[in-house]
């Protein structure tokens, strides 16, 4: 009892003194009017209390301050706050410039305060747990939990909120009048923003909204709600996704990408999306990913559209369908080391990405192949370790329409075996490197088309085989400076079906054809090889007044020889006319792994690397250390000897070399391919030398010539690769590149340059990048003397102000003397807002698509977007 009344001494004001005689003599009263029992104990009796103790209202201390003053009305119960006053109660959080707690209602009350202009500032914050608001004005009651709040601000997951009135009704509900919802940063003067007369908000979860329409700069719109839902949950959750309304010239009105969204747990969701033009054409798409931490994730998506073109009766109508299949996994390598699963799979129709009408695949039109992969691997660490992989690969060429696919692919690798050396001691000399290795490689290979494949099914074809290969090598130095390796290899093919030519009818006066018999069949093959290489180093160097200081020039010198034996015994003769005429062959031709050697070949090849590097003074004569600068880079001769052939004994010699110019910052690929042979009048080659035919030692049968780089003004980081050999805009719809920044600037400069891109100019450089990629091959093989390649590809990205950015993509085909695939693109920030312009202006691809919407993702939907779509036909 002493301790609810000292607890109402310290918040209700009553003089503690008259509470306590107060007390004390009820309590005597009471006692001398009962008879006292009869005590038989020796403890007395302890007289129970009947007045009962009242739960107390502040069930915490209240924590306070204020930078001005803080005054105590005994008479009123009320706490006054001022300037600065802050309030703490549990998970309560109250800041403000003037705070008043009444101690008989149990309610405090915020609101602000003049400044010396006769401004109002400190604005109250009120904050309960994780939900925070800031208004001009507050009441809240400490008991019931409820609140009214005017021009309050909040945000909820990226959504602002600014209602008129607002009633708290509890911890997880709230009553709006009178508000605004926007996505700008600037709540109280928005761009635009939709109203809300009357609303039912839960943080984090939903607000529920009556009658509501947006305004544009202040100014309503005819865009009216009835009624509207807005989901404001941190977490993913299940509900519509509304489509995209258009128009195509060909097939109307359409909705796309229309559907409804499950989150079928934390690792699971499917999406289910369709579209429907008004001539009849439909499409349907379901997307679903996954992920289990520390195991795998993955994704897997499927898309078919069934396209009509034409109206139904008249020639020109025609339907068609189209789908493809994606799917990837990723196996975390954590969750078994030695066990390893992964896919990547895109495949469908060859015409998909030509004829979709989504938009979510015009990105794709360029893209031309199509790649899958399956593979499953396992590792058995025991000694000698195996590496045992199964996998499944498909390859599809869009224009050609050829499907190539192997289902499925098995490899078997055994790690290599020093049988004459400890398994992890040093090993010297040549019969300790001696090593050996097996490998086996089993293949199911179906080379088809999208036609036949529909037609006659997925094996129709395949081809079956497996290849065994165990090599056997060991190196050695002779003289510390040549390093020899010398070993062999034995392979061995097996194959489930081989063939019979048939000799010449002379009945039907042709050739029969052949057959193809069916069981298990074989060829092994063996050969031998060596090889020698050493490096030599030479360094020139000039005196110290020179710019040059030295030259090093790297000569990397390799020799290999190579023996094969004849294998004549898989060889056959056929007759092949009716003069009796024959001609060989093996049983094993159009096999998966090649055919045996019929000939003896023995050759030797010559390898010669180059590197020339100089070290130069630097311009700045107060930099001592030398530059070094690379002057050819890999500068490489090959060539090849056969020494058992009867004409024709060395091969082309292949040259190719980088060149590094701009401190390595382009780099100029060049390749060619000299012939030591002269040719016939027919482009034949003939086995006479051309310096003996009357030409130069050597002649060019073909070159090549590779470069790129980008151009960008100081200051501007928006390219981290100089010479990628993609052209930035063409894997985006918009040919946007992302908005370039300056740097290098002090705290003075930072604060110009916010200063400046609030007014939405630049006041020095204009940030731009230019990207040029360039491709040249020359072919001479046959004195044709034609250029088969010749093209230029430029791409141009400015940003006229930090909110107006511009990019350009297109190039030249000097060749077929045409401009080639162009896009124009245009953004511009709107800061709540984006606006994207793209044109294609010519070519088969000619289009051109403007969009406008809120950047938020809570409002994605609130855009508009036009497009005109390129023509299918052409």
């Amino acid at each position: 009892m002493m301790k609810s009344l000292s607890k109402i001494r310290q918040y209700s004001g009553i003089p503690f003194l008259a509470l306590f005689l107060s007390a004390f003599f009820a309590v005597s009263s009471f006692l001398n009017a009962q008879e006292l029992p009869t005590v038989t104990d020796s403890i007395p009796a302890v007289a129970q209390d009947t007045i009962q103790e009242k739960e107390p209202v502040l069930l915490d201390k209240i924590k306070r301050h204020a930078d001005g003053y803080m005054v105590i009305d005994r008479k009123d119960n009320k706490l006054y706050m001022y300037d600065g006053a802050e309030l703490y109660y549990q998970d309560i959080e109250l800041k403000s410039g003037v705070i008043v707690l009444d101690y008989k209602t149990n309610e405090v009350s915020a609101g602000r305060i003049k400044d010396s202009l006769g401004e109002l500032t400190q604005p109250p914050s009120f904050k309960q747990g994780g939900d925070q608001v800031f208004p001009d004005s507050i009441r809240f009651n400490f008991k019931t939990k409820k609140a009214l709040i005017w021009n309050s601000r909040s945000e909820q997951q990226g959504m602002n909120v600014k209602a008129t009135a607002t009633k708290k009704q509890n911890d997880s509900v709230y009553y709006l009048r009178n508000a605004k919802l926007t996505t700008s940063e600037n709540v109280d003067d928005p761009e635009y923003y939709i109203r809300v007369r009357t609303a039912k908000f839960v943080p984090k979860r939903k607000m529920i909204a009556g009658l509501s329409n947006m305004y544009i700069a202040d100014v309503p719109t005819p865009l009216f709600f009835p009624f509207a839902y807005f989901p404001m949950t941190q977490k993913r959750a299940t509900g519509f996704l509304f489509p995209t309304i258009g128009e195509n010239f060909n097939r109307g009105y359409f909705l796309q990408n229309g559907g409804y969204y499950f989150v079928l747990s934390d690792n699971l969701d499917v999406a289910i999306m369709g579209d429907y033009y008004t001539n009849g054409s439909y499409g349907f798409r379901v997307e679903n990913n996954y992920y289990k931490r520390y195991k795998y994730r993955g994704s897997f998506a499927f898309r078919y559209e069934n396209l009509i073109n034409g109206e139904r009766g008249l020639p020109s109508y025609s339907k068609t369908t189209i789908f493809n299949l994606r799917w990837s996994h990723s196996k975390d390598s954590k969750s078994n080391p030695n066990s390893r699963f992964s896919a990547s799979v895109n495949l469908g129709t060859s015409s998909y990405f030509r004829e979709s009408l989504n938009q979510i695949n015009t990105n794709n039109f360029l893209n031309n192949t199509l790649n899958s992969s399956v593979s499953y691997s396992k590792t058995f660490p025991k000694y000698p370790s195996v590496n045992l992989s199964l996998s499944a690969t498909h390859s599809q060429n869009t224009q050609t329409q050829s499907v190539n696919m192997t289902l499925p692919s098995l490899t078997a690798n055994m790690e290599r075996i020093y049988p004459f050396a400890k398994r992890n001691g040093i090993k010297k000399g040549i019969l300790q490197n001696v090593n050996f290795q097996y490998t086996m490689r089993g293949d199911n290979r179906i080379n088809s088309t999208d036609d036949i494949i529909a037609a006659k099914g997925l094996f129709y074809g395949a081809k079956s085989g497996m290849n065994h290969s165990i090599p056997i090598a060991t190196n050695f130095k002779v003289a510390k400076h040549f390093n020899f390796t010398v070993g062999g290899n034995y392979s061995e093919v097996w194959s489930n079906q081989t063939i019979k030519k048939n000799n010449y009818d002379i009945a039907l006066n042709a050739l029969p054809a052949q057959d193809t018999i069916r069981g298990f069949d074989r060829f092994a093959q063996y050969n031998f090889n060596a090889a020698a290489n050493t490096t030599l180093y030479g360094v020139f160097n000039f005196k110290q007044d020179k710019k040059i200081q030295s030259l090093r020039h790297v000569i990397n010198a390799n020799v290999s020889y190579s023996n094969s034996p004849s294998f004549e015994q898989y060889y056959d003769e056929y007759i092949i006319d009716a003069e009796a005429n024959t001609r060989e062959y093996t049983r094993f031709e159009g096999g998966l792994y090649g055919r045996p050697g019929n000939r003896k070949s023995s050759s030797v090849g010559f390898t010669l690397r180059n590197t020339l590097e100089a070290k130069v003074k630097d311009r700045d004569s107060t930099v001592t250390e030398l530059k070094k600068v690379k002057i050819l880079n890999n500068l490489n001769f090959s060539t090849n000897y056969n020494i058992t052939a009867d004409s024709l004994r060395w091969s082309p010699v292949r040259m190719t070399t980088v060149i590094p110019i701009l401190d390595n910052k382009l780099n100029i690929n060049l390749g060619a391919t000299f012939d030591p042979y002269a040719i016939d009048d027919t482009g034949k080659r003939i086995n006479t030398f051309n310096i003996e035919n009357g030409g130069p030692l050597f002649r060019m049968t073909s070159a090549n010539i590779n470069w790129g780089h980008t151009f960008k003004s100081k200051g501007n980081s928006s390219s981290k690769n100089e010479n990628q050999n993609s052209i930035p805009g063409l894997d985006n719809n918009l040919g946007l590149d992302e908005q370039v920044g300056r740097i290098g600037m002090n705290k003075d400069e930072e604060k110009s340059e916010s200063d400046t891109k609030k007014a939405g100019f630049y006041t020095t450089n204009i940030p731009w990048s230019i990207n040029l990629r360039h491709s040249f091959t020359y072919s001479n093989a046959r004195q044709e003397r034609q250029i088969s390649n010749n093209s230029l590809m430029a791409s141009a990205n400015v940003s006229l102000t930090p909110k107006w950015k511009v990019n350009v993509s297109s190039g030249y085909d000097f060749k077929n003397k045409g401009v080639t695939f162009t896009n124009l693109g245009i953004n511009r920030d709107l800061d709540s807002w984006d606006m994207n312009i793209s044109w294609t202006p010519f070519g088969y691809r000619q289009s051109w698509y403007f969009f406008i919407g809120v950047k938020s993702g809570m409002l994605r939907d609130l855009k508009y977007e036009k497009r005109r779509e390129p023509d299918k036909r052409l």
